[in-house]
């Protein structure tokens, strides 16, 4: 008789015990909507700077594709170019600022600072409409008897994923990554 009382009490589960239960599942389910929400995160970051990437090389083909003006040392030695996330575009080498229409060869076509000026402004509102408010730096070597290089430098800002007490330090090289190319027109 003794058994079975013993028996009795014992069978099933406490409040208490169904109550811990739950709170370690809800503590754990908590983690995986975090991490789900980082992973989404991440892929936004990742695909900002692969656009970045992509843009940059870009323009390097534009650079190739117009040798006369880029290797015949008549590109500007720096310029700026600003804009994304709603901001006015803007280019700092006045000589790049216009943006010629070429429409064909003969009479209709154009030079090469021509064609570069029309690369650098497609090339500027391309990337402003893929990135948040970003600056692009170009310098190019113009130094006589030397090979002309160029470095195409993209700078924007992201924002932070998961910043830790740690990170909030670096704050400022965090939200703001840079891309650089190097290229040899």
């Amino acid at each position: 008789m003794k058994i079975r009382a013993a028996r009795a009490r014992h069978a099933g589960f406490s409040l208490i015990e169904v109550l811990v239960a739950l709170i370690v599942i809800t503590i754990g389910l908590l983690g995986l909507a975090k991490m789900a929400s980082l992973g989404i995160a991440s892929t936004n970051v990742a695909g900002d700077r692969s656009l970045a990437a992509i843009e940059a090389a870009s323009l390097a083909s534009m650079m190739h594709a117009d040798r006369a003006y880029w290797a015949g040392g008549f590109a500007p030695a720096s310029f700026t170019v600003t804009g994304g996330g709603g901001t006015t575009l803007s280019i700092s080498a006045s000589s790049l600022q216009a943006n010629p229409a070429c429409t064909g060869t003969g009479s209709n076509s154009c030079a090469p600072a021509d064609i570069a000026a029309h690369d650098v402004n497609t090339w500027a509102s391309d990337l402003a409409s893929v990135l948040p408010p970003y600056l692009a730096t170009v310098d190019c070597s113009t130094t006589v008897g030397v090979a002309v290089s160029c470095a195409i430098q993209i700078q924007w800002v992201e924002n932070g994923v998961a910043v830790n007490a740690q990170q909030q330090g670096n704050m400022n090289s965090l939200a703001a990554p840079t891309y650089i190319l190097y290229v040899v027109p």
